[in-house]
């Protein structure tokens, strides 16, 4: 099957294994989904993410392992919402001082810039700008 924005196609299957309460989720891997899946990790949102290139299989597949707090019954996932932002049929661009706040600083942004992906604190700090790929809180 073909897809055509696959970034909306991993934010989908994060969300979806969120509210199915799974532990982790498998996709096809990209060096995009791959610098997503770390900039989730250092933020705290996932508990770490592989890259398996298993035989007979043309292509390889990212292994996200998504982050729980709390015990049993009261067990909920670090991530609340996940949102697209630039998509194929229109893509947003921020200038460093349009960086959008998400939740007021309580979530993040992934933009991506001349120095690749990076949160919207660091590319702040850098003065930079760029396109914003999705919000995350």
């Amino acid at each position: 099957m073909s897809v055509n924005d696959p970034i909306a196609d991993m934010l989908t299957r994060i969300r979806n294994a969120v509210m199915a309460k799974h532990t982790g989720v498998g996709m096809p891997s990209s060096k995009l989904k791959v610098a997503i899946a770390e900039i989730l990790k250092q933020e705290g949102y996932l508990e770490g993410f592989k890259v398996n290139q298993e035989a007979g299989s043309p292509a390889p597949t990212l292994r996200l392992e998504l982050r729980y707090v709390g015990e049993r019954r009261g067990r909920h996932s670090v991530l609340s919402g996940l949102e697209r932002i630039s998509r194929p049929g229109r893509r947003v661009y921020a200038a460093k001082h349009e960086i959008p706040w998400v939740l007021s600083g309580m979530g993040l942004a992934i933009v991506s810039t001349s120095q690749g992906l990076m949160t919207d604190r660091r590319a702040r700090k850098l003065g930079l700008g760029g396109e914003v790929v999705c919000k995350i809180w």
